[in-house]
């Protein structure tokens, strides 16, 4: 069955009022802001279709070959960098990466300040976005200590799913401090191009959950090193 993919957000719902179920709102940000608005780096681009829920093999690899990922944006490019603490996860991101499966989907969740996030095969249809996965979890819990501050990347899972599972879809924390448990499975950090995630969560309506008002596609995911 699909399922929603939300990030716990009982902290930041402590300070502000934010939905936060995925694909919860009207649309899925297909209109296209003014790219030169504001001085924003963000091309004018079209959705992609959704693409169908994936069914792939679990991953051979319990540990990443690459060192990161970097992923060629509409709105520029930015790099991932593996952390050894998450080998699992890390070798399934990089997995993903390597089969095509973020090719060609968009940043379908912006919440301004807090996180943007992606990875959903669905993410462009408004009526499943956020439910999508590549057809296999990963299970690691992230290190007790983890503190989930500006450019950490790590998976997005379900309230009721245990902590450190993870599917496709991942977040970039863009706030100072997320404020989150250590229940999400950690990818790594953004060690190259945070000015593109900058510019991905600009695009965000102010104390609001859901779609960019922009179309953020991810036009590659490359691993590196």
């Amino acid at each position: 069955m699909p399922k929603r993919i939300p990030l716990l957000l009982a902290l930041l719902l402590a300070s502000a009022a934010l939905l936060a179920a995925c694909g919860s709102s009207d649309d899925t940000g297909t209109t296209e802001a003014d790219s030169t608005s504001g001085g924003s780096p963000c091309e004018s681009v079209d959705a992609p279709p959704a693409k169908k829920d994936a069914d792939l093999p679990a991953p051979k690899d319990d540990e990443p070959t690459a060192a990161g990922v970097t992923f060629d944006t509409s709105c520029g490019s930015f790099t991932v960098t593996f952390d050894d603490r998450a080998p699992k996860t890390a070798a399934s991101f990089q997995y993903l990466a390597e089969e095509g499966f973020y090719d060609d989907t968009v940043f379908h969740r912006v919440v301004p300040g807090f996180v943007i996030q992606g990875g959903d095969p669905l993410g462009t249809d408004p009526a499943k976005a956020g439910t999508g996965g590549p057809g296999y979890s990963v299970d690691e819990k992230p290190p007790s200590d983890l503190s989930y501050t500006k450019g950490i990347v790590a998976m997005a899972k379900s309230q009721v799913e245990p902590p450190g599972r993870s599917g496709s879809q991942f977040y970039v924390v863009t706030g100072a401090d997320a404020g989150l448990p250590p229940d999400y499975a950690l990818v790594g950090e953004v060690t190259e191009g945070m000015d593109t995630v900058e510019a991905i969560d600009a695009l965000g309506t102010p104390g609001a959950d859901g779609p960019p008002t922009q179309t953020v596609v991810i036009e590659s995911a490359t691993p590196e090193g």
